[in-house]
């Protein structure tokens, strides 16, 4: 490892700290965090212009392969994950992790970014709204679900988080329970996580002018050292979330994701 290498690494344990505990407690993976201030540190570290999203989009979602396991296990322990949505879910994100993989590939860095902060905006207005659904709504049949699945799994391929920005919302939407909403949706992000991880490193092998010790689009000193912290953190936050009350839950999460909106967002403009 070299010394200019090392002087990151403290970064990149922060930043699997944070993330981590934000895995666990708004079940959104991490990616939301990771995206944005991982392609700040890519950038600092002057990797290639034309692919610093996409090796932050890479990294971030190899990552959420881990973080996820560890926050959804500690949510189906306090019994908050239903299963039945997330086999419903999970055989669209085959699909949706293929198209998105391949599109992801041919978008530019701005165009990535943009769609990152348009659409996590879209999805912190609704939760900071706090619409009340209507309470005869319920979740969509098999079908649905599949559609459901193959759109949050192909828009996180291009945001390179675990869905819950989408899936969260959604189910609220249906009057799924804010507790059990975050819990699934922290199960879902492993099949998300592994469809994109997978797609980002099979797309990054022909590219030319990626940095040292990277798989594709996986920068592996960034993957492990946000790791290492990052599955400590999820069950904390997992833990927090069960205690916390639902309208302070939605709040953090709404705020949470107006901030990286705007950081995005300004990346996007400013570049």
């Amino acid at each position: 490892m070299t010394p200019d290498l090392l002087v990151w690494i403290p970064a990149y344990l922060a930043l699997g700290l944070v993330g981590g505990f934000a895995s666990g407690l708004l079940g959104i993976g991490g990616g939301m965090l990771f995206v944005p201030l991982l392609t700040w540190l890519f950038e600092a570290q002057h990797f290639e212009r034309a692919s610093v999203v996409h090796m932050a989009l890479g990294t971030s979602l190899a990552i959420i392969v881990f973080t996820s396991i560890s926050s959804a296990r500690t949510h189906h322990a306090k019994g908050n994950v239903d299963w039945s949505i997330v086999k419903g879910i999970a055989p669209g994100i085959l699909l949706g992790g293929l198209i998105g993989g391949w599109l992801a590939k041919q978008l530019s860095t701005t165009v990535l970014a943009s769609v990152f902060a348009v659409f996590v905006t879209y999805s912190a207005v609704q939760m900071f709204l706090n619409a009340k659904p209507k309470p005869t709504r319920q979740l969509p049949g098999a079908l649905g679900l599949f559609g459901v699945g193959t759109f949050i799994s192909g828009l996180s391929q291009l945001v390179g988080a675990g869905g819950g920005f989408l899936s969260v919302p959604f189910m609220t939407w249906c009057n799924v329970n804010m507790h059990r909403a975050v819990g699934t949706s922290a199960a879902l992000g492993l099949p998300i996580a592994v469809m994109g991880a997978l797609m980002f490193f099979l797309s990054g092998r022909s590219v030319s002018g990626l940095p040292p010790h990277s798989l594709g689009f996986i920068y592996l000193p960034a993957f492990v050292a946000v790791l290492v912290t990052g599955v400590l953190m999820a069950p904390v936050g997992a833990r927090m979330a069960s205690r916390l009350p639902v309208a302070t839950l939605k709040r953090v999460f709404a705020g949470f994701l107006f901030l990286l909106a705007a950081k995005m967002l300004h990346s996007a403009l400013t570049h």
